[in-house]
């Protein structure tokens, strides 16, 4: 059954769900769990790219009283779509498309502002991977002002493979990173464009910057190092924003 978190409990349940083509967000299953029905679930997941974990029952007893048999599943807020469905059909309407991707963010709160900014700035697709990183919730759905129920969210397995795959398109891959060689305003943001957004403590991984044509910053000018990566996503958003419009 699902409850007002979005959660269904059970391996039936959660098998059922699978079935039914629920979207979910990622499975909680109990470190030790065996049995036919566990094993008919894990066969349901492969390939699916759900992210699954392997956790105590404690953590399980924690989340619900309710008999969840060792496994919860997290219904996702949206339905995800795959980079490789989107860019075909945009580029078939016409467009040049505008993707940013989040590599290794996962605080919901600047997820949620990130998207806020992409679906009034007109972005077509927030790119973010299974591992490691943020997901639609209610939460974040919350702080976007309901921006992720009209923006397409594409969660991909590899986000190295998804960038590489958009240069292979003709895209431009932009990296904001305090390692870039210029200020933000002097790049070149027409075009098939993907700018990637890294966490505030790690930033862009290295082989996500290596595929990038441009590395670019954000200029500081007080003693604080470097900015919200949801206002840093703003200022590079509509710079590009600005160069895109076509007089």
């Amino acid at each position: 059954m699902t409850d007002k978190n979005e959660m269904i409990f059970g391996i039936r349940a959660v098998l059922e769900a699978l079935q039914a083509g629920k979207e979910v967000d990622k499975i909680l299953m109990k470190k030790d769990l065996q049995g036919d029905l566990a094993k008919e679930l894990l066969a349901a997941l492969k390939g699916t790219g759900i992210p699954l974990q392997r956790v105590p029952v404690e953590r399980l007893n924690r989340i619900t009283r309710k008999n969840h048999q060792g496994v919860i599943a997290y219904l996702s807020a949206v339905v995800y779509q795959r980079v490789e469905n989107l860019v075909p059909m945009l580029f078939e309407e016409g467009k040049e498309p505008f993707f940013i991707a989040l590599d290794g963010i996962t605080d919901v709160r600047n997820f949620g502002a990130i998207a806020r900014t992409c679906e009034c700035a007109g972005v077509d697709a927030v790119v973010i991977p299974t591992t490691n990183s943020v997901s639609v919730n209610a939460d974040a759905v919350k702080t976007s002002a309901g921006a992720l129920h009209k923006l397409p969210v594409c969660r991909e397995r590899n986000l190295t493979e998804t960038l590489r795959y958009l240069k292979e398109c003709g895209f431009r891959l932009i990296a904001a990173t305090e390692k870039g060689d210029y200020d933000y305003s002097k790049a070149d943001y027409k075009g098939p464009l993907c700018l990637i957004m890294g966490a505030e403590d790690r930033g862009v991984s290295y082989d996500n910057l290596a595929l990038c044509d441009e590395w670019v910053r954000i200029p500081m000018r007080g003693t604080i190092e470097s900015l919200n990566v949801s206002v840093a996503a703003g200022v590079l958003i509509y710079e590009a924003v600005k160069q895109r419009i076509v007089e």
